[in-house]
Order: structure tokens, then sequence, then C-alpha cells
């Protein structure tokens, strides 16, 4: 059963395998669609990777697509997204996990907005030349990664505080001219992970017009309870914090299993074991009709789970995005 919902149904953040050349798991954007999806956002680079990665990569996801433009389309600007939902495709757009990616060279944020890419935060739960990761010493965002935010905001891409330290992401906060989103963080008050955020940063969030994406990924959830009920109670948090235009979607959803699991035991530094473990539980695409029933009984009205599931980053593109060059 799908997520049925007139408006724009939106996952601001999935993992396919980061391995250009690999196109193995792209068909199961045909499931994700099934299950009400409007927009995927695919991470194309993460933690220390290059560039040169991020552009191959996007090359491997944008050569399927185009082999598969009956079903998927690469959106560009905030007009094509509607656009793309009425001819009953669904629209994909990339991000970037960390500013290593820019190779310590700012002008790359606009060749990687011009491959599609529409958000990125600066550090990957570990310290570099642009700021401090939430599993670091944090000592703040740095005058490259306040000239990477300054270059963002020219481009319109949107910056994210994800996997930041807090003093970095109040950097953000305080110096971007744009709304600043933290695209896939949960509520630090619900679940006392390091990757989760405190209420302060939700409500400074919410003052810029940005948007505080909830995740389903068990370890930044909480207890053993089915990750729909623990998310929905996530959701509920950050809606009585936040408000309501500035709580979205982004399911954190890492489809090659094998490849996140190795990832996290190749990479200690960057996944300590006190915090992070092999086999985690995801919540899938298809529970979403479930979670929007569970908020629709904690009280929150449909127009209002519109918002949260689509609509808020709708709004966030148009307010934030800019025609770019193609790439």
């Amino acid at each position: 059963m799908g997520l049925h919902l007139e408006t724009v149904v939106w996952d601001n953040h999935a993992c396919m395998p980061l391995r250009p050349g690999d196109a193995a798991f792209l068909p199961q954007l045909n499931r994700v669609k099934q299950a009400g999806v409007d927009v995927v956002t695919l991470n194309i680079a993460c933690g220390k990777q290059t560039f040169q990665h991020a552009h191959d990569l996007q090359e491997t996801f944008r050569n399927w697509v185009l082999e598969h433009s009956d079903a998927f389309e690469i959106v560009h600007t905030a007009s094509d997204i509607h656009r793309i939902k009425r001819a009953g495709k669904m629209a994909i757009c990339f991000d970037v996990e960390g500013g290593d990616a820019l190779d310590n060279d700012a002008s790359n944020v606009e060749r990687l907005y011009a491959l599609g890419v529409r958000w990125m935060l600066p550090t990957y739960n570990k310290n570099n030349a642009l700021g401090g990761g939430c599993l670091d010493q944090d000592s703040g965002l740095t005058e490259f990664g306040r000239n990477v935010v300054a270059e963002m905001n020219r481009v319109g891409m949107v910056v994210c505080g994800s996997h930041c330290g807090a003093q970095t992401a109040q950097d953000l906060l305080d110096v971007s001219a744009a709304p600043v989103i933290f695209s896939h963080s949960n509520a630090h008050a619900v679940c006392p992970h390091p990757r989760n955020i405190s209420d302060d940063l939700m409500r400074q969030c919410a003052d810029t017009g940005g948007v505080v994406g909830l995740c389903g990924f068990s370890l930044f959830l909480g207890d053993k309870q089915p990750l729909h009920q623990l998310l929905a109670a996530h959701m509920d948090h950050a809606l009585r914090v936040a408000g309501e235009d500035h709580v979205g979607l982004a399911l954190d959803y890492v489809f090659d299993r094998e490849e996140l699991d190795a990832f996290i035991a190749d990479n200690p530094d960057v996944f300590p074991p006190t915090v992070f473990h092999e086999g985690a539980a995801m919540m899938h695409h298809e529970d979403l009709p479930v979670l929007h029933d569970v908020l629709l009984q904690k009280g929150w009205s449909s127009r209002v789970l519109e918002k949260v599931f689509g609509l808020n980053h709708v709004r966030l593109a148009q307010d934030v995005w800019k025609a770019p060059a193609r790439a």
C-alpha cells in the first residue's frame, strides 16, 4: 500500500551504494515510487570522498535516470517538482555529506550545484577544513567554512547542519544568509544520541526558515519499539518545538545493507562502536502510510502532515534554489 497524497511527498535523504559505475540497486527506486514518494534526494559523496567521486557517482545515477526517463527525472528548479509529479514520474536530486568533496576549493560548490546537488553539510561526524563534527572536539566553523557557506548562499545550495558539532551548527545558523536545514537529524530530547540535535537548534533552524528532517534509522530513534512509532514520537516532538512549517521527512534509508555495515566496521573513528554498530534497523518507505496514520492519531491534521511529508521541502526549494547552469 502506498502513501497516496495529492500533494508532493519528498524523502530528502536516501543512500544508494557509493560506487561509481554500479547501478545495480537503482531499480529499487521503483519500489520507493510505488510507496508514494514523489521526490527523493540521493547522496553522491560522504565523508572523505572527493569531488571526482561525487562527479562520477552522479554520472552513474544520471545515466540510469536517462535510461528510465519514462518514470524518473532529475530536478533542477523548484518549478520542475510539480511538473514531474503531474507527469507521473519521480523527481531526483542529490546531496553531499561533507565538504571534503570540495577538494578545498569553494568554486566546486557551483560545480556540484550544476550536477543537481541541492544541499550539503560541511562536516561528517569528524572535523575537517570547514568545521567541527558531532563526534569530535568542535571549535566551530572555520574561515574556509564561512566562505563555503557564502558561496552556497550565492548559488542557491541549501546549507545543512546534520552531522556537525553543536558549535559548527550554531555558526551555520548565525552566518548563513539563507534558511539552514538539519536534513536528517532527530530530537536529542527524545533520544540522546550525539547525532541528534537539541530543541534550541531546532527552534533556531525554524527561525531561519529552515526544515528539520527526521530520519528512520534506529540508532537515532531510541529503544526497540516499531520504528514508525519511534519516528512518530520524534516528529511529534519536532512539530511542537519547531512548528508545522519547519518539519520534514528524510528517512536516511541505505539500500545496500552490506556496504553500510562494512563502512561502519572499517571506520571506527567516524563510527565509534560506543554509539554505532552494525545491523541497525531502518524504516522502509513502505511504512510511510502507517507513520502517517500514527501521526493522525496523535492529533496532527492532514493539512499539517501534507507539509511534513513534502510541502515544507517544496517551500524551501522555492525560497532558496536558484536557476543553475546545466552540467
